[in-house]
């Protein structure tokens, strides 16, 4: 019995800090920040603010496997979001040309493929 409790006291604050450290995240993606004087626009800010997040988290389950399986927001966005791509659209598809300087392309093409984008 006195293994089971172990076990439970180690479990506990490891939880508590990943919940913790996702509080820090929405706060550094400043959702309580409504600077507005009126209620609808600061709502719609909450709103786009916590969709972001959902996509955020998105991003980082399409990471399962990689080095950034546990990426906070922000190196996700410093990583994948904020950087320079040749975009060429056509009427079927859309090509993204990444640098080949880019240090992460293995680890982009994997979450892409995660999300559903096709080989080429």
């Amino acid at each position: 019995m006195g293994r089971g409790w172990k076990r439970i006291e180690v479990q506990i604050p490891r939880q508590s800090l990943t919940r913790q450290n996702r509080i820090k995240e929405l706060h550094a993606m400043e959702v309580d920040r409504t600077s507005c004087s009126l209620f609808w626009a600061n709502q719609f800010r909450v709103l786009l603010t916590a969709a972001a997040y959902v996509l955020m988290q998105e991003l980082r389950l399409s990471a399962a496997g990689t080095n950034c399986a546990r990426a906070q927001v922000w190196t996700l966005r410093e990583r994948f979001l904020k950087l320079g791509a040749r975009v060429v659209a056509s009427a079927r598809r859309m090509v993204i040309h990444l640098p080949q300087s880019f240090p992460f392309l293995t680890t982009f093409r994997h979450m892409a493929m995660e999300l559903g984008a096709s080989p080429g």
